[in-house]
């Protein structure tokens, strides 16, 4: 299998939550590169076209879209 991602992901298992128009959304972060994330939630979720990625442990905040979903999970470049 060919790679098609630019930047090397790693392997994470992170909490973090989603937040957009003042809400909050809890998720798991499984994977973490320079350009995005693979999300997942405890349940299928329709996302908005932008929101914040938020993993507070780590101090990391980034605006994000969404690329892909597949059930519970989502895939995000960040912006």
């Amino acid at each position: 299998m060919i790679e098609k991602r630019r930047t090397q992901r790693f392997r994470v298992l992170k909490g973090a939550t989603v937040a957009f128009d003042g809400n909050g959304l809890a998720c798991t972060v499984r994977n973490l590169s320079a350009d995005g994330a693979a999300i997942d939630f405890p349940s299928p979720v329709s996302m908005p076209p932008s929101f914040m990625l938020v993993i507070e442990t780590d101090q990391f905040i980034r605006r994000c879209r969404p690329v892909w979903s597949k059930d519970k999970r989502i895939g995000v470049a960040f912006d």
